[in-house]
């Protein structure tokens, strides 16, 4: 009986391992973090914008190539019935036509939890709803274009039913 339990729980270890490898390894080791700012939005993402200076909430990449404006905060799982969870993606390098491919992990602490969900921008970044599985804290992996970054964001849970 034990050594079963043990077979099971090192089968268990290794599933759970397999699962972890598909995260980086600097993102492995990173707790979920988001930064999301209640402000001024850079520069580079302010056309189409009437106002010189437009503030909401947004997250930047960790690497500085790609901005999550937030046109609803929080973002609620499940989505709720009364708005959107509406983010425009802008990306300070050219897009390129190819879509934006998002891979959502959701994370406790450094740990991913459950399988990754995968989400698309067609035609790149752009205006898009994009509703995740669970509320949590949820690591993206961003690529368009052969332009990549990653952000850490939370979906809280919609409590209004």
């Amino acid at each position: 009986m034990a050594a079963s339990l043990a077979g099971g729980l090192a089968s268990l270890v290794l599933a759970g391992a397999s699962a972890a490898a598909t995260i980086s390894a600097k993102a492995a080791a990173t707790p979920c973090r988001p930064r999301v700012a209640d402000g001024v939005i850079p520069s580079w993402a302010r056309a189409g914008f009437s106002s010189p200076r437009p503030a909401m909430h947004y997250e930047l990449g960790a690497r500085g190539r790609i901005v999550a404006l937030l046109w609803a905060y929080p973002l609620l799982s499940p989505p709720p019935k009364t708005h959107n969870n509406k983010i425009l993606w802008v990306s300070e390098v050219p897009p390129g036509a190819s879509p934006l491919v998002i891979t959502a992990q959701r994370m406790v602490g450094a740990l991913p939890t459950g399988p990754p969900v995968e989400r698309q921008v067609v035609g790149g970044p752009g205006p898009s709803i994009i509703n995740l599985p669970t509320a949590g804290c949820w690591r993206l992996d961003l690529q368009w274009s052969g332009h990549t970054d990653e952000m850490d964001l939370d979906y809280l849970p919609d409590v209004t039913g």
